[in-house]
């Protein structure tokens, strides 16, 4: 069975670079993907029987941000056990501990399309093997980790 994944970034050349990593990683997989937070909570609260198994979330977004999805996510009984994964260019570190408290599972700085096949992977193999939060100091990943 393939992983379903959701995409929420507004930028087109991240979500192109994302759905060619994707395509060259070797996990089956399903992409959906939506272009800004108010379209990402009007999607998840119209599909609640076909949720993605894996929510990729660009933080800074228009109309309703990362953080605020993050946050309406966590809150809903019927979304809250979705793996959020953040995406950004960048994140202080007492935010990335606010993000990890509210129940992201991973920061992903955004980084080369090669760089950016890695880490997925990385984090499609780590949620096929343990789906639940990692610890803090486990969230945000960088290169020299995968």
């Amino acid at each position: 069975m393939p992983l379903n994944i959701l995409l929420a970034d507004d930028d087109s050349d991240d979500r192109y670079f994302f759905e060619k990593a994707l395509k060259e990683i070797n996990i089956p997989t399903t992409l959906k993907m939506v272009v800004n937070g108010e379209r990402l909570m009007d999607y998840l609260t119209k599909n609640t029987s076909a949720l993605p198994d894996i929510l990729f979330l660009d933080l800074n977004m228009p109309r309703k941000n990362g953080s605020e999805c993050l946050t309406e996510i966590k809150q809903n009984e019927k979304l809250k056990h979705i793996p959020v994964i953040l995406c950004s260019t960048s994140l202080g570190n007492d935010f990335a501990t606010a993000l990890f408290k509210t129940g992201a599972h991973y920061y992903l700085h955004k980084c080369d399309f090669s760089e950016l096949k890695i880490c997925i992977q990385k984090i499609l193999l780590m949620l096929a093997k343990n789906p639940m939060q990692p610890s803090r100091d486990e969230f945000m990943l960088s290169m020299q980790e995968a």
